[in-house]
């Protein structure tokens, strides 16, 4: 009976942590960015996705007010609005891998009506390498024991308040200092 029991306890121990083992495995799902709302046309995600501003019609103003605040302006010339979205999921403790993105990018002509419409998928992107270059600095380098010890015999400079320091007298700004109206 009693190995019967601990045959039972086995089980059931195995089955929580399969199920807690499955759990974790369970991607979670975040959004960034611009996220278009529902309207009155769109009612489907690729009824949504095509909902952009018309060439040669939207103006500055109808293009803030059916999509809002831009998630980025054109660096250089304010002239190019930025919509940017993104979808990613990350599963258990690993890093968050993007699935899904898509940018929209308006740009408007001097008068301030809609003069192109740009999309950018994930396909888009590139990866850039950064370079690790540094910068020299003039100067030694110094060892950890060198900069431990490069004080030890040094004699202490002048103090505040010691004669012919700062603030003490003789010293500029002491009793017999020099005076400066």
């Amino acid at each position: 009976m009693n190995s019967l029991n601990a045959l039972r306890m086995i089980a059931v121990c195995s089955a929580l942590s399969a199920g807690l083992a499955s759990a974790a495995c369970t991607p979670v799902r975040s959004y960034h960015g611009y996220v278009l709302e529902r309207t009155e046309t769109a009612q489907s995600a690729d009824e949504l996705a095509e909902v952009d501003p018309e060439i040669a019609v939207d103006t500055r103003q109808s293009v803030l007010e059916r999509y809002g605040e831009p998630s980025t302006i054109g660096t250089f010339d304010g002239s190019t609005w930025y919509y940017i979205s993104s979808r990613e999921r990350r599963y258990a403790f690993f890093r968050d891998r993007t699935t899904w993105r898509r940018i929209v990018a308006v740009q408007f002509g001097p008068d301030g009506v809609v003069d192109e419409v740009d999309k950018y998928d994930l396909e888009d992107g590139r990866v850039v390498a950064l370079v690790d270059r540094e910068t020299p600095t003039k100067g030694k380098e110094l060892t950890i024991l060198e900069q431990i010890f490069g004080n030890v015999g040094q004699l202490p400079g002048p103090q505040p308040g010691d004669p012919g320091g700062p603030g003490g007298p003789g010293g500029p700004g002491g009793p017999q200092g020099p005076r400066v109206p």
